[in-house]
């Protein structure tokens, strides 16, 4: 007689351990949620609606109170409301006050109710920048000048009302992506941000690549050099970005300067002004600025790739590039691949450096800066959030070229 046993993995225990594994994995699940998935559903709600700047901050009622014509034979209480907004109507608008006891209204309004010292006014709905003027004729007692700080001092009167959000509504739109893509300068975007990211990528690694072949050996002064290697990444991004503004400027630089007098030129250049130039420029920067990153992970894979075949190339008469093509080159393939897709990716997403070396102008425009430019310079959220969403696709898509075709020669 045999007893059958359970496939792997679906006994009693393993259940458990499974339930184990997702109680202790929630926290951090909910965290990524939290942190990562809801601002992303929150960039593709906004992505469809037709929001500006301006909406972002609903239309709410404004409501002030002041004593009018105290030492006269009429005083009276004069209320101001109106609708914040110059777009958005406000709905069923009621405010709520109390009068002091030192003063007594002689006559209500309509739609105004006075129970003992509390007064309430239905006031309707307030059409876009509408604005509405209560004024309550009061009986004063006692001082003048106390009647007047009772009624400055006292309660604020309390208004209400209700209005459409924009970002709550049912109204969607695809005017935000036609507007986009029907830009006439978002194919000139889409080809410096390819020139920016697939350059730079690609360059920052080639440096780094040669930066870890120079420091691969031991020498005196190993430790300083690796540590001037890291400069530019560790650097303050602002500090940096003018330094190279300030040394490339067409009219105080010193680089001009220096051109000048060696006659490589006979005038000065806008290396940041002028185009393709500024954006050859800022990719220069981006592969100067980043390639220590590759560096360390570069050198760090070489130190640990076994010296003993080396040796066995030397005994062999291998030429120095024969052993890099054919030992370091295969052993780095792994890291290259991974500093390949985390490059490419933080570069398409780089925003801070373009920004601060031209301001998206001169042909250098990326994809990132033009999020700013719709979202904040323009005014228009909904279509920033549509670039935004652009952004994603395409990070998506290129995530899903490279593991279902290049890692999977890497082994990855």
């Amino acid at each position: 007689m045999t007893t059958a046993v359970p496939p792997k993995g679906t006994g009693p225990l393993a259940r458990r351990e499974a339930r184990l594994a997702w109680g202790l994995l929630l926290p951090t699940l909910v965290s990524v949620m939290l942190v990562v998935i809801l601002p992303l559903l929150a960039i593709f709600w906004i992505s469809f609606k037709p929001v500006e700047l301006a909406d972002l901050r609903a239309a709410e009622p404004v409501i002030r109170e002041d004593l009018r014509d105290a030492d006269e034979a009429a005083p009276y209480i004069r209320y101001r409301i109106r609708n914040s907004s110059q777009a958005d109507p406000i709905f069923n608008v009621i405010f709520t006050d109390l009068v002091p006891a030192s003063v007594v209204i002689s006559e209500l309004p309509e739609g105004c109710a006075l129970d003992g010292a509390a007064l309430r006014c239905d006031l309707g709905d307030l059409e876009p920048g509408g604005r509405i003027t209560l004024e309550l004729p009061v009986t004063l007692s006692g001082d003048i000048e106390a009647a007047e700080e009772a009624i400055e001092d006292g309660s604020e009167p309390e208004i209400t009302g209700q209005t459409e959000n924009v970002l709550t509504n049912a109204e969607f739109t695809l005017e935000n992506f036609i507007s986009v893509f029907d830009a006439r300068e978002f194919w000139t975007v889409i080809w410096a941000t390819l020139f920016y990211t697939v350059f730079g990528t690609f360059g920052a690694l080639i440096v780094g690549l040669f930066a870890a072949l120079l420091l691969n050996k031991s020498f005196r002064g190993q430790g300083f050099l690796r540590g001037l290697y890291l400069f530019p990444y560790v650097a303050p991004v602002i500090a940096v970005a003018f330094s190279w503004v300030i040394l490339f400027d067409p009219f105080s630089g010193s680089v001009n300067a220096l051109l000048v007098q060696m006659g490589v030129t006979d005038q000065a250049i806008n290396f940041f002004g002028e185009r393709p130039l500024a954006l050859i420029m800022v990719t220069v920067f981006e592969i100067w600025r980043y390639f220590p990153l590759s560096f360390l992970f570069i050198l760090a894979r070489m130190q640990s790739i076994d010296t003993d075949m080396y040796e066995a190339a030397d005994v062999d008469g291998a030429s120095p590039f024969q052993k890099f093509r054919y030992l370091s080159l295969p052993m780095l393939m792994g890291i290259l691949s991974v500093l390949f897709l985390l490059r490419f990716i933080w570069t398409f997403n780089k925003f801070d450096d373009i920004f601060l070396l031209t301001g998206g102008n001169a042909g250098t425009r990326t994809l990132t800066v033009n999020v700013y430019e719709q979202a904040f310079a323009l005014s228009n959220i909904g279509a920033g959030a549509a670039v935004a969403v652009v952004i994603l696709l395409c990070l998506l898509t290129f995530s899903w070229f490279f593991f279902r075709f290049m890692s999977k020669e890497e082994g990855l």
